[in-house]
Parts: structure tokens; sequence; C-alpha cells
């Protein structure tokens, strides 16, 4: 399994992580499997948040890995907080009582990184600056970023903390690529031509900001998984070809093809599915030239300009 260093941060991330979303619906032995499962297959990175199962979720991971032989200096920890019943929170309150709250669920000290999840537009930024130093001059955050902003939401946030934000967790998909539609249809007068985000992957790389791809099989907003779905014959097709080729599973060319772009972007891996979980981390064996990447955009329904 390859690595990616965060931001330029130093902490060194799986290329595949796994998204614990759904671990609430775990008993704490299948939990224990799944991550000692992710490990064995090179993932040291787990993502959660405190809206995951209302906490449950980081409850679960927190048993399951006490149970098992995996320290927790050798894994990497990231949490995100901000989303509250029917509103978004970013008051330095909420942001500090959030983090205590994940750090006791996860029964751990501290975290390698905190997320702001979805953005408030009622957000004082000197408030979340204040939050942040807190955490971090006490031990208890070590990096920082954001999960579904957009380019000024970001710069206004980093106008203010001190800290570099490293990462921004947005959904990304051969069947989500409003990202990547944008850019090529520049200038055009057609449905991909349409900014959605503010130009945040271009955004990201200058300013050495990991992209991490949520949803990474589903198409839609949780609309269902483009893997064999009937909906996506040409799709799955390709990526049929391609995986037999090269002895891994779809999951694995799926993956990999986000892996392919050279922003490094970090996939998050939400199966609670130890065997696909196997066939998802196969994606470090893929290589895909550039005419596969292009075949399989294709094949997903997308065009060229």
């Amino acid at each position: 399994m390859n690595h990616i260093n965060l931001g330029k941060s130093g902490i060194l991330g799986s290329e595949v992580a796994l998204g614990c979303m759904r671990m609430n619906a775990l008993s704490e032995k299948e939990a224990q499997t799944m991550i000692e499962t992710a490990v064995e297959h090179g993932i040291n990175f787990f993502d959660h948040a405190d809206i995951y199962g209302k906490g449950e979720s980081e409850k679960i991971f927190a048993n399951a890995l006490k149970n098992s032989s995996i320290k927790r200096e050798d894994i990497i920890l990231q949490s995100k907080c901000g989303i509250g019943d029917k509103m978004y929170d970013f008051s330095k309150s909420h942001i500090l009582q959030a983090v205590d709250g994940i750090l006791e669920r996860l029964q751990t000290d501290y975290l390698d990184i905190l997320l702001l999840h979805r953005p408030d537009p009622l957000m004082e930024p000197e408030e979340v600056a204040e939050a942040f130093s807190e955490l971090q001059d006490a031990g208890k955050v070590r990096q920082f970023g954001v999960s579904n902003f957009h380019p000024y939401q970001v710069e206004l946030v980093q106008k203010f903390v001190s800290q570099k934000l490293i990462v921004n967790q947005l959904q990304f998909s051969i069947a989500h690529t409003g990202m990547i539609d944008f850019g090529m249809h520049v200038n055009m007068k057609d449905e991909r031509s349409i900014n959605h985000d503010g130009g945040i992957l271009e955004y990201s790389r200058l300013h050495d900001i990991t992209i991490q791809a949520w949803s990474p099989f589903q198409y839609g907003f949780f609309e269902g998984v483009f893997i064999d779905d009937p909906k996506f014959p040409e799709l799955n097709e390709k990526l049929g070809q391609l995986a037999q080729a090269q002895g891994v599973s779809k999951e694995a060319v799926a993956t990999a093809w986000i892996l392919r772009h050279p922003a490094k972007i970090q996939v998050i891996a939400g199966t609670m599915n130890p065997e696909r979980l196997k066939k998802i981390t196969e994606a470090s064996k893929v290589s895909l030239t550039r005419r596969d990447w292009y075949d399989i955009y294709f094949a997903a329904g997308n065009d060229l300009p």
C-alpha cells in the first residue's frame, strides 16, 4: 500500500483509508475483524465523524481496537465535527465540546486530524481559530482540515487559523466527476461546464491540500453503488475488462482510477465487508495508462468538448 503525505504535513496516510460511518451496524467482534483486515492489507488511516451512528461508530471502533493487538500510535485517527441537530455549528464552544466527546468515545488522548464537517454559514472564523489553537496547545489535535468546502470557504478559515489546513474531504468517484468535468469543459455552453465547486481540485493542488474522496463507488447522493449496477453497463464492462487483464476486482480498478490522478487523492472506502475491503486494497497493484483512465471516464457516460 502506497502512502500519501497529507498536505505535506509529514503525516503519511495509506492511499486507501477506511471510512467508519457504518461501523455502528457491526458488533464489536465484527468491527475488530474489519479493523484488523484493514491493517493487514496496508491501511493505517481511519476516518470518523461525531455524527456517524450518533457517536456509536466511534465507540464500537474504540472497543474493537482495544481488543486487538493494534497500537494506537501505529494508526492515524481522523474525525469530523460541526453537524448538529438540523443545523451546522462551528462555534468555539461546540467545537471544543465535540472534540472532547470524540476523544472520550474513541478512548484516545488525541486526534491526528480534525475536520470541520460541511460549511456553517454562521461561522465566525475567529472562533474557529481560537478553538483550533486551544485544541492543538492542549495536545488534543495534531492537524486540521475541512470537508465539503469550496475554495473561498477554505480561504476564509485559513485567513484566521494559524494552522495549515491539510485536508478537504469531497465526494468523488467515476460516476461523480464534477471536479474534473468543469476543468475540461471551460468556456463551453454545456452542462459539464458548470462550476459546482469553485475549482476546488486545482485550488487544492496549488495550496498543498489533500483531497479525500468520499463515496468512491457511489453515484448521485447515496443513490447506489455503480459496481455491477445494470444502470452502468458500459462502465462495468470496461472495469471488468481491465480487472480481468490485471487479475484484480472491479472495485480495485475503480479505486485505481481515482488514485491515478496526479493530485494524489486519498480514497475513503466506507465498506464494512472485510472481503470487499481486500478487493479495494488491491488498487495499489493496478497500473492504468492514460488511455485506460480516459476509457473508464467515457464508459461512465462522460465526454470531451
